[in-house]
C-alpha cells in the first residue's frame, strides 16, 4: 500500500447554516496537522475552505491551495498558505489537486464539492488512480447520496466492490482512519 502523505479535502466555499459542518472541518483539520499530512484544497480564504486552511496552519501544518485565476482575482484566494498555485481554469485545478494528493476526503459542500468527489471516484473506478476516498457524513449530510449509491448497486449499475471504494462515517477522524487504511492494491475495477 502506498504511503499517504497528502490529503485533498473537498468542502464548501460557504460556511452554511449548520455549525456541525464547521466543527467537523476543524476536527479534521487539526487531525491532519497532528498526523503531519499536507492538506491540498481549492485555495479559498472563505467559508469552510478558509476555516480548514486557517485551522491547519494554526496547528503548524502545511496547506497547498490550488485556485483558478478567475477566482483568485475576485480576492477569495488564501494568500497565507504554505503554497498557492494559480491555474488557468477548473480542469487544470482539479488535475493538479489530484496529482498532488494521495487521498481524498469530502466534507459538506455544494455542487462543486459533489462534482469533485464524483470525478475522483470515477477516476478510481476506471483505473486512472488508486487513491482512497472518503465522505464525512456530518449529521446525515450525505445520507441521500449514500442511499443512492446503494440503489445503483441494487440496480446492477455499480459493483459492490466499486461501491466500497467510498468510505463514509459521521466522524471525520474515523473517515481519515478508513482512508489511511484503504488497501489500494485491491482497487475496484471498471464495471463496464
Amino acid at each position: 500500500m502506498a504511503e499517504v502523505a497528502s490529503v485533498c479535502v473537498f468542502l464548501g466555499s460557504s460556511t452554511g447554516s449548520n455549525p456541525a459542518n464547521a466543527e467537523a472541518t476543524v476536527a479534521l483539520a487539526e487531525e491532519l496537522a497532528a498526523r503531519d499530512l499536507t492538506v491540498v484544497y481549492g485555495g479559498g480564504a472563505v467559508g469552510l475552505m478558509g476555516l480548514l486552511a486557517d485551522t491547519v496552519l494554526a496547528a503548524g501544518g502545511r496547506v497547498l491551495g490550488i485556485i483558478p485565476t478567475n477566482l483568485f482575482s475576485r480576492e477569495v484566494a488564501h494568500t497565507g498558505l504554505t503554497q498557492l498555485i494559480e491555474t488557468n481554469g477548473m480542469h487544470e485545478r482539479k488535475a493538479l489537486m489530484a496529482e498532488h494528493s494521495d487521498a481524498f476526503i469530502a466534507l459538506p459542500g455544494g455542487l462543486g464539492t459533489l462534482e469533485e468527489l464524483a470525478e475522483v471516484a470515477t477516476w478510481r473506478q476506471i483505473g486512472i488512480h488508486d487513491k482512497p476516498l472518503g465522505l464525512v457524513d456530518v449529521a446525515g449530510y450525505y445520507s441521500g447520496l449514500l442511499t443512492w449509491m446503494d440503489r445503483v448497486v441494487d440496480d446492477g449499475l455499480l459493483s459492490t466492490q466499486n461501491r466500497g471504494m467510498v468510505h463514509a462515517d459521521a466522524d471525520p477522524i474515523r473517515v481519515l482512519d478508513m482512508v489511511m487504511a484503504d488497501d489500494q492494491s485491491a482497487a475496484p475495477k471498471w464495471d463496464g
